[in-house]
């Protein structure tokens, strides 16, 4: 039992340095991640992020389940989690945790896909955004009924087809999503053609046209 024992405390003298070193790094890795996560906040803050979500009506629709979210945040806790998770791997190599340190390693070649749908959304806020005010102030100009809620309606064209890009991009069942996403192109492909060939050509013509000036 003796010798049990002192092969015991032997082992642990000499993993000791390996795991000192494993925990600086980890600690390092936390510190890292948290300032880029308040780097990431600040960056989103500055693209007025979370304003465009509550002009999209994002906020009242969280407050009717008691909800809030704050998507800056959001997404700067998920850069700093892939940092942390970084370094993780590293200490876990220190201490020969291979099984585990795959794991981890799993995980963060995942985070691209993440990255990717974090891209398609922050793209999207500015898009939805972008194209409701000025599907509203064109139709307001020409002085027609309900600009707001077709306004509404470009908004959430775009939210959609955004949501099944980034479920696709997630490899949430991938297969059913693009069919979907095929399917509701071809539909608001077949909805605009005949909405403009039965009469909005002169319409369309005209917005395009203002547009166009508005750009030179």
């Amino acid at each position: 039992m003796q010798n049990l024992i002192n092969a015991f405390i032997q082992n642990i003298i000499l993993s000791l340095p390996n795991l000192i070193w494993s925990l600086l790094i980890l600690f390092v890795g936390i510190i890292v991640g948290k300032k880029i996560k308040d780097y990431t906040i600040e960056l989103l803050k500055k693209f007025r992020l979370n304003q465009m979500l509550k002009t999209l009506g994002w906020e009242d629709f969280f407050d009717r389940y008691n909800a809030q979210i704050n998507v800056s945040k959001f997404l700067g806790d998920i850069v700093c989690i892939f940092f942390i998770l970084l370094f993780l791997t590293i200490s876990f190599d220190i201490l020969g945790l291979n099984q585990v340190n795959l794991f981890i390693q799993g995980i963060i070649n995942y985070f691209p896909n993440i990255f990717i749908a974090i891209i398609i959304f922050i793209f999207t806020v500015f898009l939805a955004d972008f194209s409701k005010k000025i599907v509203v102030v064109s139709l307001e100009k020409e002085k027609i009924a309900y600009s707001g809620v077709l306004g509404d309606i470009i908004s959430s064209v775009a939210w959609i087809l955004a949501i099944l890009a980034i479920l696709y991009q997630l490899k949430i069942v991938p297969d059913l999503i693009l069919t979907i996403f095929i399917g509701f192109v071809l539909f608001i492909v077949l909805f605009f053609g005949l909405s403009f060939g039965l009469g909005g050509k002169d319409f369309a013509a005209k917005i395009l046209e203002d547009l166009e000036k508005k750009i030179k």
